[in-house]
């Protein structure tokens, strides 16, 4: 065999992982990408030019290492969740998928397993099994909701050491009430994960699963500022709980792991959080509009409290999805078969939409 014959096929990877396919969203060139749930909102002159000038500050001192502890930046993030949260129960990583990696291999690992309630984010069974975690997939109610006592039998029944919740969920955008979050927490005998990634986006009076953690210290809250924060391109994800969780953490923590830009990156954005915030009362709006919009064509739409719509159903999707695409609109082909995903854009992006639905339908 020469090397160009070589395939992936060929090479000795682990048998858990042969016949998978890697995570991605497509990214293509189109006039309004609606597919990966960005803030479409740029950042502002000015916090551009404070932000190039801690990078400049910074370049002066890439010859050494950054912040083992990331100290500053997790004080800040502390601040700004509230709820009594100090530096010690705040970690930061990387975006938050490697906040995820980081649980997993802590408290995951060969022997071990995680339960989630599927629909719900493709990446926390590819990361379960990225570290050698068998993934467990519970399942929701058809409205995409999850039924507290449902859950909490399929806990008992399966004993996971780590039990995934995302609220808002995504695809589908519902929030999880607190008396699901804790029926789940009394029944599970390991670590219980609350995704919030989206938790900025949800509606009026949605509480945040930050206010479990005092009586509950198996649980872990995971945040991210690629949604709301418009700072997708930092890869900055963060989580909440007790100091002993974090210390943990710091056991399977590459070194160094958090850049010197990254870290100045992401305090700039904290300093600046009342304008990038800003934004997300406007794509509320433009989320409940799409709703009401597509419902009013007879559509089916999942209640959402995030920054994206889950709506359908349609026995070709992927007709639709190509529909869309010709008109120069890309969005998501994602969820359960027969459904649909649009991120929510700024008000020219969602007519736009609007207009290529109607093409479409």
């Amino acid at each position: 065999m020469t090397p160009g014959e070589l395939t992936l096929d060929d090479l000795p990877i682990r048998d858990d992982l042969r016949g998978r396919t890697p995570y991605g969203a497509p990214q293509i060139d189109v006039p309004v990408r609606l597919n990966t749930n960005e803030n479409p909102y740029p950042p502002s002159p000015e916090l551009v030019a404070e932000l190039a000038e801690e990078v400049r500050r910074g370049a002066g001192e890439l010859n050494r290492y950054p912040d083992r502890d990331a100290s500053a930046l997790r004080a800040d993030l502390a601040a700004y969740l509230g709820h009594g949260l100090d530096a010690s129960r705040v970690w930061a990583a990387n975006g938050s998928n490697e906040v995820l990696q980081q649980i997993l291999q802590a408290f995951g690992g060969y022997g071990r397993s995680a339960l989630g309630f599927e629909p719900s984010y493709s990446m926390h069974p590819i990361i379960t099994t990225g570290t050698s975690t068998e993934w467990i997939g519970g399942v929701r109610e058809d409205d995409f909701s999850l039924d507290p006592a449902k859950a909490a039998a399929a806990v008992e029944e399966h004993r996971p050491d780590i039990v995934f919740l995302t609220s808002p969920n995504n695809p589908t955008g519902t929030a999880l009430p607190l008396e699901t979050i804790a029926r789940v927490l009394e029944a599970a005998p390991g670590m219980v994960v609350v995704d919030e990634a989206y938790a900025e986006f949800a509606r009026e009076g949605t509480p945040s699963a930050l206010s479990l953690l005092p009586s509950h210290p198996r649980l872990i809250v995971t945040r991210t500022m690629s949604k709301a924060f418009a700072m997708a391109g930092t890869r900055l994800g963060y989580l909440a709980a007790h100091p002993a969780v974090i210390e943990a953490l710091l056991l399977v923590r590459l070194p160094y792991h958090l850049s010197t830009l990254t870290q100045a990156a992401a305090r700039v954005a904290l300093r600046h959080r009342v304008e990038l915030l800003g934004t997300v009362d406007a794509l509320r709006r433009e989320r409940d509009a799409t709703v009401e919009w597509l419902r009013g064509k007879g559509l089916t739409v999942a209640d959402s409290d995030a920054n994206f719509v889950l709506f359908g159903r349609f026995p070709e999707r992927r007709a639709v999805w190509e529909g869309l695409l010709e008109r120069g609109v890309l969005i998501r082909e994602v969820g359960p078969p027969e459904w649909l995903r649009v991120s929510i854009g700024t008000g020219e992006e969602m007519a736009a939409f609007r207009a290529a639905m109607e093409g479409v339908l």
